[in-house]
């Protein structure tokens, strides 16, 4: 099996000054954690890019990623540049997830076109194309659908070779396929659906642990022989995680929340089983993640907030 690895938020507030950024960021890798992400939205957010690029700078060993780095905000050899430039800096500590999009207000709030979820898992290909072009020895030239590249001799190139560990995640089959096949670690997401008033809710098989099977199937079959090679991620889309003797209202709160959003009917029980959420006594959630490794294979946990997940850390790092 592989050794644990657990990730934190790399900004508590999401608008933290610079002091509080690296009192968490120290704060995380004193206790364990192999690294810090943060999301790539436009609304409200610190960018993820230069907040990472703090994280490294005040740091030694904590790796950094952004969580996920959304193909259709811009161009790729730009997104690689900045990247690579990371990599550099950090001496070889950074993990690149990308993604294809998926918050259409921040897309209507700026004037950029929405694709069809087709055509930007297609974007995303691309990207992913381009991302390794640039992070390879000497020029290259690319043709696609949505992006051209005649010539172009990228630099600087990432401290790690051939390329830094290239994560993709989702819930659907063609993203997960996509991921078998191209990433080093996968993520796996619950599918969604919307619900009333736009709002977004967990298709509720897929919350599943079942679900979370299917899903690692679909990505055995598109890995082939390289899947022995992939690490799989998942992370706490039911909610923050919350150490609790008394963890049935938190659940409760998701039951709700399902319900109100989008009519989706989950059972307290459904819940706490979920892969996807992280409520209950110490023992309980070492006990989770370490059978969710056992069964599933998934190794990488995304767990929010550095300081209410630090306990479980602790616990579980180097394990």
């Amino acid at each position: 099996m592989r050794p644990f690895r657990f990730w934190g938020n790399a900004d508590p507030t999401g608008g933290s000054d610079l002091a509080t950024v690296v009192a968490n960021a120290r704060r995380a890798e004193a206790a364990g954690f192999a690294g810090l992400v943060w999301p790539d939205h436009l609304v409200g957010l610190h960018a993820t890019l230069p907040l990472l690029t703090a994280v490294v700078a005040t740091t030694e060993r904590l790796r950094v990623m952004p969580f996920v780095l959304n193909s259709g905000l811009r161009h790729p050899a730009v997104a690689a540049q900045e990247l690579a430039t990371i990599d550099v800096l950090s001496g070889g500590r950074l993990d690149v997830a990308v993604g294809g999009g998926w918050n259409k207000p921040e897309y209507d709030a700026i004037g950029i076109p929405f694709p069809a979820p087709g055509v930007r898992v297609d974007i995303l290909t691309e990207t992913i194309d381009i991302l390794e072009g640039c992070f390879a020895e000497g020029p290259f030239s690319y043709a696609g659908t949505h992006f051209r590249i005649t010539d172009y001799d990228a630099g600087p190139r990432p401290a790690q070779r051939p390329r830094p560990p290239l994560c993709i995640g989702g819930g659907g089959k063609r993203m997960l396929t996509l991921a078998g096949r191209r990433a080093d670690i996968v993520g796996l997401a619950p599918r969604t659906i919307t619900g009333r008033d736009g709002r977004i809710a967990s298709e509720p098989y897929s919350f599943t642990f079942a679900g979370t099977e299917e899903k690692i199937g679909w990505i055995r079959d598109a890995a082939g022989e390289r899947f022995a090679d992939l690490e799989l991620n998942i992370y706490p889309s039911g909610g923050p995680l919350v150490i609790t003797d008394d963890p049935e209202p938190e659940a409760r709160k998701y039951v709700d929340r399902a319900r109100e959003a989008a009519g989706v009917e989950l059972s307290v029980q459904d819940v706490l089983d979920s892969p996807h959420v992280y409520v209950g006594p110490l023992p309980f959630l070492v006990d989770k993640l370490t059978k969710l490794r056992e069964r599933l294979g998934i190794s990488s946990f995304m767990l929010g907030g550095v300081e209410p997940a630090t306990p479980l850390v602790r616990a579980l790092a180097g394990k």
